[in-house]
């Protein structure tokens, strides 16, 4: 075999086969999430870790991000002379791609890191051996509580950066571009629909078990020590991000294949 051919494949292997453990560690917590006893105070401590970290991140990235899709579209809306569907425009592209971006970020750059830190340490001081030496099983002890705070805190913050990126949005329409409150308003409502929520609901939890579930398994393998635990949150972030905005592109093509558009 050429020497050439087998040192081109090995990365693809070694790809492939940390995808499948990984796919392998999600369906050992979708198991251990319903097998008792469930760890209540882990998973509330998690929790509001998560929280702690994402919250002020994501409402200061969402103003900026509201603000740019409001500023874009309200352009373009004007010069194609439909100023009255500023508001529905720059709204819906806030709930459906703009929040669920921003949770995506947040969630896998600083809870994800902060997730992969925190089991990685513990790996490296030996305390994972020594809780399965103890008869322990760290996924349903460790790993469960996180990934379940994890998509409470992202389906919780996706609906909060839509808020604050819908108020930045219509405070840079109405006070920088001259819109109109009424219009903006009128035509949130008049092509909005319940499901613009919920896909962006949806988007939010998956993303909180993708997230966790990644940056879970780097923290479990980290290789090389304590600079192993920092390589394995960079890659860990790395991954979350690359698969959430494919899983995003995904979920984006779905929904506009089965759910009409108002009005439609």
């Amino acid at each position: 075999m050429n020497p050439t051919l087998t040192r081109l494949r090995t990365p693809v292997e070694s790809g492939l086969a940390q995808t499948g453990n990984i796919f392998a560690l999600f369906l050992d917590v979708f198991r251990k999430t319903f097998r008792r006893p469930f760890q209540v105070r882990e998973f509330i401590e998690q929790s509001w870790f998560i929280a702690s970290v994402s919250i002020l991140p994501a409402a200061l990235v969402a103003i900026p991000f509201g603000a740019v899709v409001a500023l874009q579209t309200g352009s373009l809306i004007k010069q194609l002379g439909a100023e009255n569907f500023t508001g529905a425009t720059s709204v819906l592209a806030t709930v459906q791609q703009a929040a669920p971006v921003v949770t995506a970020l947040i969630i896998a750059g600083a809870a994800g890191s902060a997730v992969a830190a925190d089991l990685g340490s513990r790996t490296i001081r030996e305390e994972i051996d020594a809780m399965e030496v103890l008869g322990i099983d760290p996924i349903q002890r460790l790993v469960v509580p996180r990934v379940l705070g994890m998509m409470l805190v992202a389906f919780l913050l996706n609906g909060m950066v839509s808020v604050v990126g819908i108020c930045g949005g219509y405070f840079f329409n109405v006070g920088l571009q001259g819109g109109t409150p009424g219009a903006y308003l009128a035509s949130f409502s008049a092509l909005a629909q319940i499901p613009d929520l919920v896909i962006g609901e949806i988007k939010a939890l998956i993303f909180g078990v993708v997230a966790g579930v990644i940056a879970a398994y780097k923290g479990l393998h980290p290789k090389g020590g304590p600079k192993g635990v920092g390589d394995a949150v960079n890659q860990s972030v790395v991954i979350t991000f690359l698969v959430l905005f494919f899983l995003n592109l995904i979920l984006t093509l779905i929904y506009l294949q089965v759910v009409p558009a108002k009005g439609a």
